[in-house]
């Protein structure tokens, strides 16, 4: 972190889309928390919800007591989802709901399938489970049995991977937006995805823990679609505002009843025990859902794209040999920085063993480059992707000013005006020294 990002420097303070540093700088947040901070650096409202929260010393943990907040936010929850979107469990982490789906979703079955399918993209934590669903490469951790990969996007690749068991699928797990990569399925291959998991029985798990609460310019990016419906929805990052380790996930009833809806089973989630109520999460949550919904950052991400789609379709045509791809929808788009200098290939053989033997090296050294002239020359914090092709990611919080969001465009297209040679140049002299 210290070579490819900014790791040494410290926040004096952090408030919506700016970071003060120590020194005075006022820096432009373009990541967005990285899906965390929808709503920006300590919004008031949430700020205030937790201070009352203290104050009035509610209580935050005992499983048996009724917990008001946990009514309400449940309650709140299956009014904004679709259809029968209505039975919620809360854990902490966006990898922890993943795996609670995955649980409900076996339990579904009675454990009497075995097999569950994932996209080859797919990025859905980094626990045992979570971690062997995820597509991108990594160590190879044990983890569930019967994982089988699919074709993002490709509705042939999944029913090829039915049809080869039909009757053993108990779960398919997809992100409608994969934020790591961002790609995105169509209208066609979520709904034949549907029809496919309705005809075998298999239970359908959209995970949206980054690109919910309005990011893509839908609530959910599956609502786009009407009528078009999971049967268990993932939820966190921006899920608790910013200010609280939140997360989601959300049935629908019928499975909810045939998995857990008997004396016998309803304790087997983990978020029955430690931290049942988790007070302060939820009344965070509560308020930052009422954020969302009042204020519309749905709407907010659609009028922050028509920013960000015209002008990074502009530095593409513009610097066509530094820029690839360009994509994204409302707050979240990728910049696929290309090329850099042919020195960069024996720098690659020159570097430290752990080093080189990433493929992606040159592509993550040719990027941070970008993000380190953005930040050091103009002030602006970007990042990359850690996952899949390492797009710069341009992800700005749903509450920063459409006239910040070009100001970070134009400066980058200033920066990549310099030429990646040189950006390459001057990062390897301040950054990577230390490595050699």
């Amino acid at each position: 972190m210290t070579s490819f990002g900014f790791g040494r420097e410290l926040v004096d303070r952090a408030e919506g889309a700016y970071l003060t540093l120590r020194d005075g700088r006022r820096i432009l947040d373009l990541t967005g928390g990285v899906g965390v901070l929808n709503h920006g650096h300590n919004h008031p409202r949430i700020v205030e919800a937790r201070r009352r929260f203290a104050e009035r010393q509610r209580m935050e943990v005992h499983k048996t007591y009724f917990s008001p907040y946990l009514a309400a936010l449940g309650h709140n929850l299956a009014q904004l989802l679709p259809g029968d979107l209505s039975m919620s469990f809360l854990p902490n982490s966006g990898a922890e709901a993943v795996e609670g789906a995955v649980k409900l979703a076996y339990k579904y079955h009675g454990g009497r399938r075995g097999t569950i399918l994932r996209a080859d993209c797919g990025f859905h934590g980094k626990l045992l489970a979570s971690g062997g669903l995820t597509g991108q490469p990594h160590f190879n951790f044990p983890t569930i049995p019967g994982i089988v990969p699919f074709a993002y996007g490709d509705l042939n690749s999944v029913r090829s991977a039915i049809d080869d068991n039909p009757d053993d699928v108990y779960a398919l797990i997809v992100e409608p937006f994969s934020a790591s990569t961002i790609q995105w399925c169509d209208e066609s291959f979520l709904r034949g995805v549907r029809e496919l998991c309705d005809q075998h029985d298999i239970v359908l798990i959209f995970d949206e823990i980054y690109t919910g609460w309005g990011k893509t310019g839908s609530l959910f990016y599956f609502m786009r679609y009407p009528g078009l419906i999971p049967d268990v929805l993932t939820t966190s990052k921006s899920f608790g505002g910013g200010k609280s380790s939140i997360s989601a996930f959300v049935a629908r009833k019928p499975v909810f009843r045939r998995a857990y809806d008997n004396l016998t089973d309803a304790l087997l989630q983990s978020t029955s025990t430690t931290y049942y109520g988790m007070g302060e999460e939820c009344v965070t949550a509560i308020e930052a859902m009422n954020v969302v919904v009042e204020d519309d950052y749905p709407a907010r991400a659609r009028e922050l794209e028509r920013v960000l789609e015209p002008a990074l379709n502009r530095l593409a045509k513009e610097y066509p040999d530094a820029v690839g791809r360009v994509a994204g929808a409302g707050a979240l788009w990728g910049v696929q920085i290309e090329g850099g200098p042919k020195v960069l290939d024996l720098v690659s053989r020159l570097a430290p063993g752990g080093v080189a033997r990433d493929p992606r090296f040159k592509a993550k050294l040719v990027t941070s480059a970008v993000v380190n002239a953005l930040y050091r020359d103009h002030d602006i914090f970007t990042y990359y992707a850690l996952n899949g092709r390492n797009p710069l990611i341009i992800g700005p919080s749903l509450v920063t000013d459409p006239a910040d969001v070009q100001r970070g465009v134009d400066a980058l297209g200033q920066v990549l005006d310099q030429g990646l040679t040189r950006l390459v140049s001057r990062f390897v002299a301040q950054k990577m020294g230390s490595l050699w």
